[in-house]
């Protein structure tokens, strides 16, 4: 099934049903009223909200709507958790000696995600704004020590990340702070999260096998395969982030910014564009995010339809 998250004024909306083509969606109040509800208790809840999907597909939801993106914020706008990994080992070759970014995983904040429509807002221009395409995976209940097969039990949901940098933000900064926490600003999410099952063969491995389309300012940068070259599943990576405690219901694990070794497949962050070009020529020659640039982020099935909606955002000026 697919869920998302209606904007409704409240700190964690509205959970509502949205139906396999995108176009149509249905309020869960009934069944859960937020996404996290909804984990707290999944195999209760979840069998409902299957049988409101499966109405909702075939036309018999009596108060279904328009499903509409712009409406939507992350599926889950706060989180108990969100952990990066980078697990795919072109990205942090390419990244590790350049610019200084330190390709690592790490936690990010996770208590104000950002709607796959909303404005990506910043202070400066010179603060280095990078986007990052990746896939996350939320999961229930994980208990310490867990290995991968049971992890890949425990995980529900996937959706798609775009992960903002800040790449020059106070670079210089001697006790290495800011690098650990103002350079992760806000991450934002597609407008939908589904269950594996609705992904079909492209789900297996613990990865999700489709190429994850990069559209920066109207231009295609990037269609790097998601399930290619990839160190880790989402069963590992998260048997390695419960190998000393347990994870919550609801806890977000992203997999880091999608990279392939062959070239042609582009880039999925100007990061990696501009080590691709300081390599080449020395130094790199694309410049970080302006305000006004726009990203769009979004993954096709076999038959070219949005799995998960898109993230398209306009990087914008902070207000003073």
């Amino acid at each position: 099934m697919k869920l998302a998250t209606r904007i409704d004024g409240s700190r964690d909306g509205q959970l509502v049903v949205v139906s396999r083509d995108l176009s149509s969606a249905h309020l869960a109040d009934a069944i859960a009223p937020t996404l996290q509800r909804a984990l707290d208790d999944w195999s209760f809840i979840a069998p409902q909200l299957e049988d409101l999907y499966q109405t909702l597909n075939a036309g018999r939801a009596r108060h279904a709507f328009a499903f509409d993106a712009r409406q939507c914020a992350a599926p889950m706008p706060r989180a108990y958790q969100w952990i990066v990994v980078d697990a795919y080992p072109n990205h942090a070759r390419l990244l590790a000696s350049t610019d200084g970014v330190d390709p690592g995983g790490a936690g990010g904040a996770s208590d104000d995600f950002l709607g796959p429509c909303a404005e990506a807002r910043f202070g400066s221009e010179d603060w280095g704004i990078d986007f990052g395409a990746q896939v996350a995976a939320i999961f229930d209940d994980v208990p310490a020590g867990a290995g991968a097969p049971a992890c890949a039990s425990r995980l529900r949901l996937l959706m798609l990340a775009n992960d903002w940098r800040l790449r020059r933000l106070d670079a210089d900064d001697p006790e290495g702070g800011a690098r650990l926490v103002q350079r992760r600003p806000a991450t934002a999410f597609s407008p939908v999260a589904a269950t594996p099952d609705e992904l079909g063969d492209a789900w297996r491995d613990g990865a999700v096998h489709r190429a994850l389309i990069v559209h920066w300012n109207g231009r295609k940068v990037g269609d790097a395969d998601a399930g290619a070259d990839l160190a880790f599943g989402f069963d590992a990576l998260a048997a390695r982030a419960a190998r000393t405690r347990g994870l919550r219901a609801g806890t977000i694990l992203g997999c880091g910014t999608v990279s392939n070794r062959d070239p042609s497949r582009g880039w999925s962050c100007l990061a990696h564009k501009r080590a691709l070009e300081a390599i080449s020529g020395g130094e790199p020659a694309t410049p970080y995010a302006r305000f006004g640039d726009r990203v769009r982020i979004e993954m096709l099935d076999a038959d070219g339809a949005s799995i998960f909606g898109a993230i398209d955002q306009e990087v914008a000026a902070q207000p003073r």
